[in-house]
Protein backbone atom coordinates (compact mmCIF):
# COMPACT_ATOMS: atom_id res chain seq x y z
CA UNK A 1 0.00 0.00 0.00
CA UNK A 2 2.46 2.66 -1.35
CA UNK A 3 2.91 5.14 -3.94
CA UNK A 4 2.08 2.10 -6.79
CA UNK A 5 -0.32 0.15 -4.46
CA UNK A 6 -2.39 2.33 -2.63
CA UNK A 7 -4.00 4.63 -5.42
CA UNK A 8 -4.51 1.23 -7.46
CA UNK A 9 -6.52 0.19 -4.46
CA UNK A 10 -8.75 2.62 -4.42
CA UNK A 11 -9.28 3.03 -8.05
CA UNK A 12 -10.37 -0.90 -8.03
CA UNK A 13 -12.11 -0.01 -4.98
CA UNK A 14 -14.73 2.44 -6.86
CA UNK A 15 -16.65 -0.81 -8.58
CA UNK A 16 -14.85 -4.15 -6.58
CA UNK A 17 -14.40 -5.55 -2.77
CA UNK A 18 -10.69 -5.12 -2.30
CA UNK A 19 -7.80 -5.66 -0.15
CA UNK A 20 -5.23 -3.91 0.38
CA UNK A 21 -2.12 -5.57 2.11
CA UNK A 22 1.12 -4.28 3.47
CA UNK A 23 3.76 -5.48 5.37
CA UNK A 24 3.79 -2.48 7.94
CA UNK A 25 0.90 -2.43 10.88
CA UNK A 26 1.96 1.40 11.11
CA UNK A 27 0.97 1.70 7.40
CA UNK A 28 -2.35 -0.06 7.62
CA UNK A 29 -2.99 2.03 10.87
CA UNK A 30 -2.30 5.36 9.46
CA UNK A 31 -4.32 4.78 6.15
CA UNK A 32 -7.59 3.51 8.05
CA UNK A 33 -7.25 6.74 10.33
CA UNK A 34 -7.01 8.49 6.73
CA UNK A 35 -3.19 9.75 6.75
CA UNK A 36 -1.30 8.79 3.58
CA UNK A 37 2.22 9.97 3.85
CA UNK A 38 2.86 10.07 0.36
CA UNK A 39 0.83 12.30 -0.10
CA UNK A 40 -1.03 9.96 -3.42
CA UNK A 41 -4.40 9.95 -2.29
CA UNK A 42 -6.86 12.54 -0.33
CA UNK A 43 -8.02 11.42 3.33
CA UNK A 44 -11.58 11.26 1.70
CA UNK A 45 -10.64 8.61 -0.75
CA UNK A 46 -9.60 6.86 1.91
CA UNK A 47 -12.65 7.31 4.32
CA UNK A 48 -15.55 7.12 1.74
CA UNK A 49 -13.99 3.86 0.06
CA UNK A 50 -16.38 1.36 1.54
CA UNK A 51 -15.47 -1.44 -0.57
CA UNK A 52 -11.62 -1.69 0.65
CA UNK A 53 -10.65 -3.51 3.57
CA UNK A 54 -6.76 -2.67 4.64
CA UNK A 55 -4.99 -5.41 6.45
CA UNK A 56 -1.51 -6.11 7.08
CA UNK A 57 -2.51 -9.70 8.01
CA UNK A 58 -1.12 -12.17 5.08
CA UNK A 59 -4.09 -14.34 5.88
CA UNK A 60 -6.83 -12.03 5.33
CA UNK A 61 -5.47 -12.31 1.57
CA UNK A 62 -6.37 -15.42 1.19
CA UNK A 63 -10.23 -14.46 -0.18
CA UNK A 64 -9.04 -13.03 -3.39
CA UNK A 65 -9.16 -14.40 -6.84
CA UNK A 66 -6.79 -11.95 -8.41
CA UNK A 67 -3.73 -10.38 -6.74
CA UNK A 68 -1.32 -7.62 -7.95
CA UNK A 69 1.98 -7.46 -6.48
CA UNK A 70 3.15 -3.60 -6.38
CA UNK A 71 6.42 -3.86 -4.05
CA UNK A 72 9.41 -2.20 -4.59
CA UNK A 73 12.72 -3.49 -6.68
CA UNK A 74 15.60 -2.11 -5.41
CA UNK A 75 19.69 -3.05 -5.86
CA UNK A 76 21.72 -3.95 -3.10
CA UNK A 77 25.34 -2.20 -2.33
CA UNK A 78 26.62 -3.74 -5.61
CA UNK A 79 24.09 -2.30 -7.64
CA UNK A 80 22.49 -5.65 -8.68
CA UNK A 81 18.78 -6.20 -8.46
CA UNK A 82 17.49 -6.96 -5.22
CA UNK A 83 14.37 -9.74 -5.80
CA UNK A 84 14.05 -10.65 -2.49
CA UNK A 85 10.58 -8.50 -1.83
CA UNK A 86 9.21 -9.84 -5.12
CA UNK A 87 9.93 -13.64 -4.06
CA UNK A 88 8.44 -12.71 -0.15
CA UNK A 89 5.13 -11.47 -2.02
CA UNK A 90 4.83 -14.31 -4.45
CA UNK A 91 5.68 -16.82 -1.40
CA UNK A 92 2.95 -15.22 0.52
CA UNK A 93 0.34 -15.55 -2.42
CA UNK A 94 1.26 -19.18 -3.45
CA UNK A 95 0.59 -20.39 -0.30
CA UNK A 96 -3.52 -18.83 -0.37
CA UNK A 97 -3.22 -19.57 -4.08
CA UNK A 98 -6.21 -21.38 -5.50
CA UNK A 99 -7.26 -22.74 -8.70
CA UNK A 100 -7.99 -20.22 -11.87
CA UNK A 101 -6.71 -17.39 -9.14
CA UNK A 102 -4.72 -14.48 -11.47
CA UNK A 103 -1.32 -12.87 -10.44
CA UNK A 104 -0.90 -9.54 -11.63
CA UNK A 105 2.60 -8.23 -11.15
CA UNK A 106 3.69 -4.19 -11.57
CA UNK A 107 6.83 -4.07 -10.05
CA UNK A 108 10.25 -3.20 -12.76
CA UNK A 109 12.02 -5.90 -13.15
CA UNK A 110 14.49 -7.25 -16.23
CA UNK A 111 12.80 -9.35 -18.50
CA UNK A 112 11.90 -12.59 -18.05
CA UNK A 113 11.84 -12.04 -13.76
CA UNK A 114 8.17 -12.94 -13.85
CA UNK A 115 8.31 -16.26 -15.09
CA UNK A 116 11.43 -17.10 -14.71
CA UNK A 117 11.67 -16.41 -10.92
CA UNK A 118 7.93 -15.38 -10.18
CA UNK A 119 5.91 -18.26 -11.48
CA UNK A 120 8.47 -20.72 -9.99
CA UNK A 121 7.68 -19.39 -6.22
CA UNK A 122 3.96 -19.54 -6.67
CA UNK A 123 3.75 -23.24 -7.74
CA UNK A 124 6.32 -24.29 -5.00
CA UNK A 125 4.46 -23.04 -2.31
CA UNK A 126 0.52 -23.45 -3.90
CA UNK A 127 1.50 -26.79 -5.39
CA UNK A 128 -0.39 -25.60 -8.66
CA UNK A 129 0.34 -25.59 -11.92
CA UNK A 130 1.10 -22.22 -14.12
CA UNK A 131 -1.05 -22.14 -17.15
CA UNK A 132 -3.04 -25.06 -16.19
CA UNK A 133 -4.30 -24.24 -12.47
CA UNK A 134 -3.03 -20.06 -12.37
CA UNK A 135 -2.44 -17.75 -14.50
CA UNK A 136 -0.16 -15.00 -14.73
CA UNK A 137 -0.33 -11.06 -15.98
CA UNK A 138 2.31 -7.92 -16.15
CA UNK A 139 0.87 -4.85 -16.02
CA UNK A 140 3.94 -2.01 -15.40
CA UNK A 141 3.50 0.79 -12.60
CA UNK A 142 3.51 4.48 -14.48
CA UNK A 143 2.93 6.37 -11.02
CA UNK A 144 5.17 9.41 -11.00
CA UNK A 145 4.93 10.58 -7.12
CA UNK A 146 4.40 14.12 -6.46
CA UNK A 147 2.46 14.17 -9.85
CA UNK A 148 -0.76 15.56 -9.39
CA UNK A 149 -1.57 16.37 -13.63
CA UNK A 150 -0.05 12.77 -15.03
CA UNK A 151 -2.19 10.57 -12.22
CA UNK A 152 -3.06 6.79 -12.48
CA UNK A 153 -6.26 6.88 -14.69
CA UNK A 154 -4.76 9.38 -17.01
CA UNK A 155 -1.78 7.73 -17.85
CA UNK A 156 -2.01 4.66 -20.67
CA UNK A 157 -1.31 1.31 -19.32
CA UNK A 158 0.60 -1.40 -20.79
CA UNK A 159 -0.37 -5.12 -20.17
CA UNK A 160 0.18 -8.37 -20.51
CA UNK A 161 -0.60 -12.00 -19.95
CA UNK A 162 0.74 -15.37 -19.54
CA UNK A 163 -1.98 -16.83 -22.23
CA UNK A 164 -3.92 -15.31 -24.92
CA UNK A 165 -7.15 -15.37 -22.81
CA UNK A 166 -5.31 -13.55 -19.71
CA UNK A 167 -4.09 -11.23 -21.64
CA UNK A 168 -7.67 -10.43 -22.38
CA UNK A 169 -8.77 -10.74 -18.83
CA UNK A 170 -6.05 -7.96 -17.57
CA UNK A 171 -6.45 -5.68 -20.56
CA UNK A 172 -9.93 -5.78 -19.69
CA UNK A 173 -9.78 -5.26 -15.84
CA UNK A 174 -7.42 -2.28 -16.38
CA UNK A 175 -9.43 -0.71 -19.14
CA UNK A 176 -12.07 -0.73 -16.29
CA UNK A 177 -10.46 1.82 -14.44
CA UNK A 178 -7.76 3.58 -16.56
CA UNK A 179 -9.77 6.88 -18.75
CA UNK A 180 -6.38 6.90 -20.70
CA UNK A 181 -6.70 3.73 -22.31
CA UNK A 182 -4.09 0.50 -22.41
CA UNK A 183 -1.80 -0.74 -24.78
CA UNK A 184 -1.52 -4.28 -25.21
CA UNK A 185 1.74 -5.98 -25.34
CA UNK A 186 2.31 -9.38 -27.48
CA UNK A 187 4.09 -11.10 -24.37
CA UNK A 188 4.81 -10.42 -20.52
CA UNK A 189 9.17 -10.42 -21.96
CA UNK A 190 8.05 -7.53 -23.77
CA UNK A 191 5.94 -5.55 -21.02
CA UNK A 192 8.99 -6.25 -18.89
CA UNK A 193 11.52 -4.68 -21.77
CA UNK A 194 9.02 -2.11 -22.16
CA UNK A 195 8.82 -0.96 -18.44
CA UNK A 196 12.84 -1.03 -18.19
CA UNK A 197 13.79 0.82 -21.13
CA UNK A 198 11.62 3.80 -19.97
CA UNK A 199 13.84 5.14 -17.04
CA UNK A 200 16.75 3.44 -18.62
CA UNK A 201 16.56 5.84 -21.67
CA UNK A 202 15.41 8.58 -19.38
CA UNK A 203 19.01 7.74 -17.30
CA UNK A 204 21.11 7.77 -20.10
CA UNK A 205 19.82 10.92 -21.76
CA UNK A 206 20.63 12.91 -18.27
CA UNK A 207 23.58 11.34 -17.73
CA UNK A 208 24.45 13.04 -21.89
CA UNK A 209 22.98 16.48 -20.28
CA UNK A 210 25.60 16.04 -17.43
CA UNK A 211 28.46 15.75 -18.91
CA UNK A 212 27.39 18.69 -20.95
CA UNK A 213 26.54 20.74 -17.86
CA UNK A 214 30.52 19.51 -16.67
CA UNK A 215 32.15 20.27 -20.12
CA UNK A 216 30.01 23.93 -20.09
CA UNK A 217 31.12 24.87 -16.61
CA UNK A 218 34.38 24.32 -17.64
CA UNK A 219 34.21 26.73 -20.65
CA UNK A 220 32.47 29.32 -18.09
CA UNK A 221 29.39 28.80 -20.32
CA UNK A 222 25.73 28.55 -18.43
CA UNK A 223 24.38 25.71 -18.95
CA UNK A 224 20.91 26.60 -19.09
CA UNK A 225 21.43 29.29 -21.64
CA UNK A 226 23.23 26.80 -24.06
CA UNK A 227 20.13 24.05 -23.47
CA UNK A 228 17.55 27.34 -24.00
CA UNK A 229 19.20 28.06 -27.39
CA UNK A 230 19.44 24.26 -28.07
CA UNK A 231 15.76 24.03 -27.87
CA UNK A 232 14.70 25.96 -30.09
CA UNK A 233 14.87 23.12 -32.15
CA UNK A 234 11.93 21.53 -32.74
CA UNK A 235 13.28 17.95 -31.84
CA UNK A 236 16.07 18.68 -29.39
CA UNK A 237 15.00 16.66 -25.92
CA UNK A 238 14.47 19.22 -22.97
CA UNK A 239 16.47 17.19 -20.34
CA UNK A 240 17.98 19.01 -17.76
CA UNK A 241 21.33 18.08 -15.65
CA UNK A 242 21.24 16.84 -11.82
CA UNK A 243 21.04 14.42 -9.18
CA UNK A 244 19.61 11.04 -10.10
CA UNK A 245 17.86 9.77 -7.38
CA UNK A 246 14.68 7.60 -6.89
CA UNK A 247 13.02 4.47 -7.00
CA UNK A 248 12.80 3.97 -10.70
CA UNK A 249 15.49 6.22 -12.62
CA UNK A 250 18.48 5.59 -10.39
CA UNK A 251 17.86 1.87 -10.18
CA UNK A 252 16.09 0.45 -13.37
CA UNK A 253 18.92 0.39 -15.45
CA UNK A 254 20.44 -1.80 -13.32
CA UNK A 255 17.86 -4.44 -13.69
CA UNK A 256 18.45 -4.67 -17.51
CA UNK A 257 22.29 -4.53 -17.50
CA UNK A 258 22.60 -6.80 -14.99
CA UNK A 259 20.05 -9.57 -17.48
CA UNK A 260 22.23 -8.36 -20.26
CA UNK A 261 25.40 -9.34 -18.56
CA UNK A 262 23.63 -12.85 -17.84
CA UNK A 263 23.25 -13.64 -21.20
CA UNK A 264 27.11 -12.42 -21.93
CA UNK A 265 26.76 -9.05 -23.56
CA UNK A 266 28.18 -6.18 -21.69
CA UNK A 267 26.60 -2.83 -21.66
CA UNK A 268 28.80 0.09 -22.73
CA UNK A 269 26.41 3.15 -22.87
CA UNK A 270 23.41 2.90 -20.40
CA UNK A 271 26.34 1.79 -17.64
CA UNK A 272 28.40 4.73 -18.77
CA UNK A 273 25.34 6.74 -18.33
CA UNK A 274 25.17 5.16 -14.69
CA UNK A 275 28.45 5.86 -13.66
CA UNK A 276 28.26 9.70 -14.43
CA UNK A 277 24.59 10.36 -13.05
CA UNK A 278 26.07 8.35 -9.57
CA UNK A 279 29.13 10.58 -9.75
CA UNK A 280 27.07 13.90 -9.70
CA UNK A 281 26.83 14.30 -5.98
CA UNK A 282 30.86 14.13 -5.52
CA UNK A 283 31.23 16.35 -8.56
CA UNK A 284 28.55 19.36 -7.51
CA UNK A 285 29.77 19.44 -3.79
CA UNK A 286 33.13 19.66 -5.38
CA UNK A 287 32.31 22.62 -7.53
CA UNK A 288 30.74 24.48 -3.93
CA UNK A 289 34.33 24.06 -2.08
CA UNK A 290 36.24 25.17 -5.13
CA UNK A 291 33.94 28.75 -5.56
CA UNK A 292 34.01 29.09 -1.45
CA UNK A 293 38.01 28.42 -1.62
CA UNK A 294 37.81 31.69 -4.56
CA UNK A 295 36.19 33.72 -1.50
CA UNK A 296 38.71 32.85 1.00
CA UNK A 297 35.83 31.30 3.17
CA UNK A 298 37.82 28.38 5.43
CA UNK A 299 36.47 24.83 4.51
CA UNK A 300 37.00 23.16 7.84
CA UNK A 301 34.29 24.45 10.06
CA UNK A 302 32.03 26.40 7.76
CA UNK A 303 28.43 25.49 7.92
CA UNK A 304 26.02 24.55 4.75
CA UNK A 305 22.68 24.75 4.02
CA UNK A 306 21.55 21.90 1.81
CA UNK A 307 17.37 23.42 0.75
CA UNK A 308 15.82 20.13 0.01
CA UNK A 309 16.83 16.69 0.53
CA UNK A 310 13.51 14.40 -1.81
CA UNK A 311 14.43 12.97 -4.77
CA UNK A 312 12.59 15.19 -7.14
CA UNK A 313 10.36 18.94 -6.16
CA UNK A 314 6.81 18.66 -4.38
CA UNK A 315 6.64 14.99 -3.00
CA UNK A 316 7.48 13.83 0.21
CA UNK A 317 9.36 10.58 -1.63
CA UNK A 318 12.62 10.28 0.05
CA UNK A 319 13.83 6.99 -1.52
CA UNK A 320 17.49 6.84 -3.06
CA UNK A 321 17.68 10.26 -2.80
CA UNK A 322 21.37 11.37 -4.14
CA UNK A 323 21.57 14.66 -2.07
CA UNK A 324 22.90 12.75 0.46
CA UNK A 325 25.73 11.94 -1.31
CA UNK A 326 26.24 15.55 -1.54
CA UNK A 327 26.00 15.99 2.21
CA UNK A 328 28.09 13.20 2.87
CA UNK A 329 31.19 14.52 0.64
CA UNK A 330 30.75 17.73 1.89
CA UNK A 331 31.46 16.12 5.20
CA UNK A 332 34.71 14.77 4.25
CA UNK A 333 35.93 18.23 3.75
CA UNK A 334 34.92 18.93 7.36
CA UNK A 335 32.08 21.44 6.49
CA UNK A 336 28.63 21.39 8.92
CA UNK A 337 25.83 20.57 6.91
CA UNK A 338 22.24 21.33 7.97
CA UNK A 339 19.66 20.09 5.66
CA UNK A 340 15.53 21.70 4.97
CA UNK A 341 12.83 20.59 3.39
CA UNK A 342 9.28 21.43 4.48
CA UNK A 343 8.20 18.55 2.69
CA UNK A 344 9.60 15.19 4.15
CA UNK A 345 9.02 13.24 7.50
CA UNK A 346 11.59 14.18 9.87
CA UNK A 347 11.56 10.77 11.18
CA UNK A 348 11.73 9.11 8.36
CA UNK A 349 14.66 11.06 7.13
CA UNK A 350 16.58 10.61 10.52
CA UNK A 351 15.43 6.40 10.41
CA UNK A 352 16.78 6.05 7.14
CA UNK A 353 19.74 8.79 6.59
CA UNK A 354 20.83 9.87 10.08
CA UNK A 355 20.10 12.92 9.09
CA UNK A 356 18.56 15.88 11.40
CA UNK A 357 16.27 18.14 9.26
CA UNK A 358 16.21 21.85 10.99
CA UNK A 359 12.79 23.13 11.40
CA UNK A 360 13.98 26.33 9.57
CA UNK A 361 17.10 28.06 7.95
CA UNK A 362 18.58 31.21 10.15
CA UNK A 363 19.46 34.56 8.78
CA UNK A 364 23.37 35.39 8.37
CA UNK A 365 24.73 31.68 9.31
CA UNK A 366 25.56 29.72 6.17
CA UNK A 367 29.16 30.00 4.26
CA UNK A 368 27.12 28.33 1.26
CA UNK A 369 23.84 27.48 0.19
CA UNK A 370 22.78 24.93 -2.40
CA UNK A 371 19.35 24.64 -3.91
CA UNK A 372 18.93 20.72 -4.31
CA UNK A 373 15.55 20.33 -4.88
CA UNK A 374 12.68 22.76 -6.94
CA UNK A 375 9.59 22.98 -4.44
CA UNK A 376 7.54 25.86 -5.06
CA UNK A 377 7.89 26.66 -1.21
CA UNK A 378 12.13 28.05 -2.89
CA UNK A 379 10.60 29.28 -5.96
CA UNK A 380 8.07 31.14 -3.92
CA UNK A 381 11.44 32.38 -1.61
CA UNK A 382 13.35 34.18 -4.25
CA UNK A 383 16.58 35.30 -4.17
CA UNK A 384 16.66 37.89 -1.68
CA UNK A 385 14.97 36.10 1.11
CA UNK A 386 17.58 33.01 0.56
CA UNK A 387 20.53 35.43 0.24
CA UNK A 388 19.38 36.49 3.67
CA UNK A 389 20.34 32.64 5.34
CA UNK A 390 24.22 33.61 4.31
CA UNK A 391 26.55 35.44 5.72
CA UNK A 392 28.18 38.43 3.49
CA UNK A 393 30.42 36.06 1.72
CA UNK A 394 28.22 32.93 1.53
CA UNK A 395 28.32 31.04 -2.27
CA UNK A 396 24.65 30.20 -3.64
CA UNK A 397 24.66 27.24 -5.51
CA UNK A 398 21.68 26.76 -7.90
CA UNK A 399 21.39 23.28 -8.73
CA UNK A 400 17.63 23.27 -9.96
CA UNK A 401 17.78 26.65 -11.87
CA UNK A 402 15.34 28.34 -9.65
CA UNK A 403 17.00 31.21 -10.04
CA UNK A 404 18.64 33.93 -12.76
CA UNK A 405 21.78 33.22 -13.75
CA UNK A 406 22.77 36.78 -12.26
CA UNK A 407 21.00 36.02 -8.98
CA UNK A 408 23.32 32.79 -8.39
CA UNK A 409 26.59 32.46 -7.72
CA UNK A 410 27.09 29.17 -8.93
CA UNK A 411 24.70 27.13 -11.27
CA UNK A 412 24.90 23.43 -12.50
Amino acid sequence: MGYVGLPLAIEFAKNNSVIGFDLSLSRIESLKSGIDSTLEVNKSDLTNSSNLFLTSNPKDISEATIFIVTVPTPINKHCQPDLLPLLHASEAIGKVLKKNDLVIFESTVYPGATEEDCVPVLENFSGLVFNKDFFVGYSPERINPGDKTHTLTDILKVTSGSTPQTADIVDQLYRSIIKAGTFRASSIKVAEAAKVIENTQRDVNIGLINELAIIFNKLDIDTEEVLNAAGTKWNFQPFRPGLVGGHCIGVDPYYLTHKAQSIGYQPEIILAGRRLNDEMGSYVAGCLIKAMLKKRIHINGSKVLIMGLTFKENCPDIRNTKIIDVVAELEQYGVNVECYDPWVDKNLVKKNYGINIIDTPSNNNYDGIMLTVAHDQFKAMGAKKIRQFGKAKTILYDLKYLLSSNEADLRL
